[in-house]
């Protein structure tokens, strides 16, 4: 049995013995014996069971459905690159998807009584943003200003994706005014036509401001500017009203001014380079940028420094015989000379203001016969108080700081030169080196006419929330001096012209000599209306105009008060 058994397993493993090599029998025992020592298995999950390898119906199972897969494919693939792919290639050409700006319309710009000054129009259907269109009115370009508009690469791209705010309102408000932007994806085909369009971001628009402006009385009040340069040959001017009260501009010009729509549209460059090198300056807002001698208006503030030093009474009389003489101690044959604009013989200080008489001025500012002086010192006092040195904090850019002559400012000036009495003495009626805007005067002005309320100017009907920056505290009886200083002028003074039936108003005049041979003179306009309870108070400058020249800014003041009476009386209540 065990020998049948033995010659099985020999002939199943081929264990007959090799040529040249001998093997032992194997015991049929021990085979049977390691089958019983087997570890256990689990074969019912799969443990211990020998791997078979596939059949070869399944490979060829398989195979074949890897060859149907693989043909099906390839065949799809022909038909969409073949077939069809002319038409597909085309689709995808012919539509493109793109992210694009929906502009926000800028805010509108009003005037005080709803008049629109700037707004905004459809344009062609090419474009994609309103235009910006201005009240075609005279007068208000450098208080409203301009804009440009948003542009785009050669590849039609915008890379600008705002407008660009230049000058005026436009620019101080530009971050109310100019909204905010949406988005939206557009599908266009190759022609450019829109196949699709989805808002994701919808746009929104600019605020509307109302300006504290009459662009009407404004309008006349650059007419009146206008006229008065060209008739009698200054190279430009500059008018602003402002209420007393809350610092509002009532009315803002500056002449010559430039086109507004025409700058936003686009002019040729040939065109914008001769508005850029004029000699008469037509982007300058000489209302806020304009620095110039202010002459005579500067007198109220003196008077009213003198008066709270005590230095003089109202009442005293000084005599003004059309000049002044101070002996030379270096050499006694050459006294310096200076001119009153006329002999005005006895003085007080309300007829002084009234006749702008330069010797009572003279005497108190610099101290002559017997009469004590303000000295450099507490004029450079008083005109920093009234805030002459000072920007105004109006929110229009380009506003230029006044200038106070003094003896630092003469020794930085004229290399060290020494101060002198009698640059004292043309200090005090508003020569020399002392610079102002026409804002800065008006501002002091006001100042004046509210019995000490140094206000912050405004542009935005209601004005600032606070609009007094500081009080100036006088005893009442000295306003009262200056006051009555200031409406005598218009009674029977130098500004004799604004004495109408229709309104009581208070004036001072000024006339500052400039240039070669003091050729040509600056003409002031100063006061404020109604003079009983005052209201509003005007600032009126003519630039570099003939010396010989007898017309100056009251007129200007005039032909407004003229119109006012018939179109804008109200101001007048």
């Amino acid at each position: 049995m065990h020998r049948y058994f033995l010659k099985k397993i020999r002939k199943r493993f081929n264990l007959s013995k090799p040529v040249g090599r001998k093997y032992h029998d194997i015991n049929p025992e021990d085979i049977f014996l390691d089958s019983t020592n087997l570890p256990g298995f689990e074969e019912h999950a799969l443990q211990g069971r020998i791997e078979r390898p596939m059949g070869g119906e399944t490979f060829t199972v398989l195979k074949i459905f890897l060859a149907c897969l693989v043909i099906a494919l390839s065949a799809k693939l022909w038909f969409l690159a073949i077939v069809d792919g002319k038409v597909y290639a085309e689709i995808s050409d012919n539509n493109r998807l793109e992210q694009t700006l929906i502009f926000a319309n800028r805010g509108v710009i009003k005037d005080r009584n709803g008049l629109e000054l700037a707004g905004n129009a459809i344009k062609d259907a090419g474009s994609d943003f309103a235009a910006r269109l201005y009240a075609p009115m005279e007068g208000l370009s450098h208080v409203v200003g301009y804009i440009k508009y948003p542009q785009i690469d050669r590849a039609g791209f915008y890379f600008e994706e705002n407008y660009r705010a230049r000058d005026g309102v436009e620019r101080a408000y530009d971050d109310k005014l100019k909204g905010t932007n949406g988005l939206k994806l557009k599908e266009t085909d190759v022609s450019g036509k829109v196949t699709s369009e989805s808002i994701i971001e919808s746009p929104l628009d600019g605020e509307v401001i109302t300006l504290s402006i009459d662009a009407e009385v404004t309008e006349e009040l650059h007419k009146a500017v206008k006229a008065l340069a060209n008739e009698r040959g200054f190279s430009g001017g500059a008018a602003v009203i402002m209420d007393v009260n809350s610092g509002e501009i009532l009315a803002m010009t500056s002449y010559p001014e430039y086109n507004q729509n025409a700058l936003t549209t686009g002019m040729d460059q040939k065109s914008f380079n001769q508005l850029l090198e004029s000699p008469r300056k037509p982007f300058l807002n000489r209302v806020i940028g304009g620095l110039y001698t202010p002459g005579s208006i500067v007198k109220p503030i003196v008077a009213l420094g003198a008066l709270n030093e005590g230095i003089i009474s109202p009442e005293k009389e000084i005599l003004s015989t059309g000049s002044i003489t101070v002996p030379n101690p270096y050499d006694p044959a050459k006294p310096t000379i200076f001119k009153d604009w006329k002999a005005h013989g006895w003085t007080g200080m309300e007829e002084a203001l009234a006749v702008s008489s330069d010797t009572y001025f003279y005497s108190i500012g610099g101290g002559f016969g017997g009469q004590k002086g303000l000295g450099i010192s507490l004029i450079d006092k008083y005109f920093q108080l009234f805030g002459l040195a000072e920007t105004t904090g109006i929110a229009l850019s380009g506003e230029a700081e006044g200038v106070i002559a003094t003896p630092e400012w003469k020794a930085e000036k004229f290399d060290g030169d020494a101060w002198r009495l009698g640059d004292t003495y043309i200090a005090a009626i508003g020569q020399y080196g002392t610079q102002v805007t026409p804002l800065s005067a008006v501002r002091f002005v006001a100042a004046v006419a509210n019995k000490g309320k140094l206000l912050k100017p405004s542009l935005l009907l209601g004005g600032e929330p606070d609009p007094v920056e500081r009080t100036i505290v006088f005893k009442e009886k000295d306003w009262k001096t200056v006051h009555e200083g200031m409406r005598k002028g218009v009674t029977y003074g130098t500004s004799v012209g604004l004495n109408v039936p229709y309104v009581n108003a208070a004036g001072k005049t000024g006339t500052a000599e400039i240039g070669s041979g003091k050729s040509y003179v600056h003409s002031w306009s100063v006061g404020f209306f109604p003079y009983e309870h005052p209201r509003y108070a005007w600032a009126v400058i003519m630039e570099k105009g003939p010396a010989t020249n007898s017309v100056g800014a009251t007129s200007v003041m005039r032909t407004l008060f003229d119109w006012m009476s018939i179109n804008a009386s109200h101001y007048f209540e």
